[in-house]
């Protein structure tokens, strides 16, 4: 599906990729297809490309060597890069999650780091078996055949489309507060003032998804990473000059809430799908698995430092999401909220290219550049107001976010990776590599299934007490 990765766009834009691509755990899904477009542009400029030829017969129509126009990262910005990948919507739930599962849940947080340190060192030992793999999904196909791309693509898919669900759930809650002493209604609309504050802000952010130029959609994903760094900042900024004391007591375990919150901490870690592309932009990629435990001690760092920054200033007042635990009254309150709601809306764009790409993929040849784009952009404009709708309907954030994280990330960022490396690498791998490595299968699957009904129950039990109410 996504094996053919052309090169007329990487060389237009290779700047704007490299700088922006240290967008969020979301971020990472949209520069992943970001980079695809390229085969559509070879057929408006009436190319001989075709978007169902391989990687090799794009390259070679382009006229472009493929190692010098992607093989010029060093290791401190292929570092910069992966971190920033990993640094996103997870931040928000990890001071509710140490909260609630108690501080020894921070153990769970650093193994989990470890693990996904360790899987996205096995994914770049698994292109080193076949150079010619280039994502996430030819990995898959490399280990499993047609199945394999095709499961890996599903997983792909619905994290995507989950986790617009949840930015739209914080879009929702922080626009909420933000306007929290506004009047705000229209006669003839149903809704309450923030679900058509939430309305309005997707129609502003609809025209976004009807961008094609890989330049405009770069600059969302570095607004993406700025908007991220100052939530934190604005964190830290409440504990130091707001006023709040840091003085709550973080209970030491809470072993019923584990199964519920390790969804919230693998998801934080989710990156794994571009990982790939990193790997075949370094210099050197004998430095990769450097770089995966760099960035994800750094990663792991922030996350630690946040979540145990917000369980002692709120306690067990702590919100699902940080920026809503904040006292309203402070101006670096005001900011992290404007940035949670700016987050969101720079986030669909991303989103929604890899399916973008795929059903432009899928219409004839023939038809016109700008009747795909009419094409494209309704189907995003529906589908975004389906997630709107979705959303609205189930306003749980906490619950969505785990629930993405035990039922589709745990695949991508542990089960799979380690699948993958079993089959490719079976000849090669030590017999206590073999045994770790079908241990963290076993680990994730228990992490999933424990995680989703638990996460499941809750979600069920909140909508049934919110209909019931």
């Amino acid at each position: 599906m996504w094996n053919t990765i052309g090169k007329s766009l990487w060389l237009k834009s290779n700047c704007l990729f490299h700088q922006n691509q240290v967008a969020s755990d979301s971020v990472h899904r949209g520069n992943l297809a970001l980079q695809q477009l390229s085969c559509n542009a070879c057929l408006e400029e009436n190319k001989a490309c075709k978007c169902d030829q391989s990687f090799e017969s794009c390259k070679r129509v382009s006229g472009v060597d493929e190692h010098h126009a992607e093989a010029n990262n060093s290791f401190t910005h292929s570092v910069i890069n992966m971190t920033g990948m990993l640094i996103g919507l997870g931040q928000l739930s990890t001071p509710y999650a140490l909260e609630t599962g108690g501080w020894s849940s921070a153990f769970l947080m650093i193994g989990l780091g470890v693990i996904c340190a360790y899987c996205s060192h096995i994914l770049g030992k698994c292109l080193d078996k076949n150079p010619k793999s280039r994502s996430y999904t030819d990995i898959g196909q490399q280990a499993f055949g047609t199945k394999g791309k095709l499961i890996a693509a599903t997983l792909i898919y619905m994290e995507i489309f989950m986790a617009l669900v949840s930015y739209t759930i914080s879009l929702h809650d922080n626009l909420n507060t933000v306007f929290s002493g506004t009047q705000f209604k229209v006669s003839w609309a149903k809704l309450s003032k923030s679900q058509l504050l939430t309305l309005m802000a997707v129609v502003v952010a609809l025209p976004s998804l009807w961008l094609r130029d890989l330049s405009s959609i770069s600059f969302l994903s570095f607004g993406g990473l700025l908007m991220s760094l100052v939530i934190f900042t604005s964190v830290a900024c409440t504990g130091i000059f707001g006023g709040v004391k840091a003085n709550h007591t973080i209970p030491a375990l809470r072993l019923h809430n584990i199964p519920a919150i390790s969804g919230l901490y693998i998801f934080s870690y989710a990156g794994h799908i571009v990982f790939p592309d990193l790997y075949k932009a370094m210099k050197d990629p004998s430095k990769f698995t450097k770089v995966s435990i760099v960035s994800f001690t750094l990663a792991t760092i922030l996350y630690a430092t946040l979540a145990f920054m917000g369980a002692k200033l709120f306690g067990p007042h702590v919100n699902p999401q940080i920026t809503l635990s904040m006292p309203p009254h402070l101006i670096v309150t005001k900011i992290a909220l404007w940035a949670t709601v700016v987050t969101p809306m720079t986030k669909y764009a991303l989103e929604f290219a890899p399916m973008a790409i795929q059903l432009e993929h899928n219409l004839p040849h023939s038809m016109s550049s700008r009747t795909k784009l009419i094409i494209r952009g309704t189907v995003g404009s529906v589908l975004l107001l389906v997630i709107l709708a979705l959303a609205l309907s189930v306003p749980y954030f906490e619950y969505v976010l785990s629930l993405t994280g035990s039922l589709v990330s745990v695949g991508i960022c542990v089960i799979f990776p380690c699948a993958f490396y079993l089959k490719i690498c079976w000849g090669q791998i030590s017999r206590p590599l073999l045994l770790l490595n079908f241990t963290l299968i076993a680990f994730g699957l228990l992490l999933g299934v424990v995680g989703t009904i638990s996460s499941s129950k809750l979600l069920i039990k909140n909508l049934k007490r919110a209909h019931s109410g």
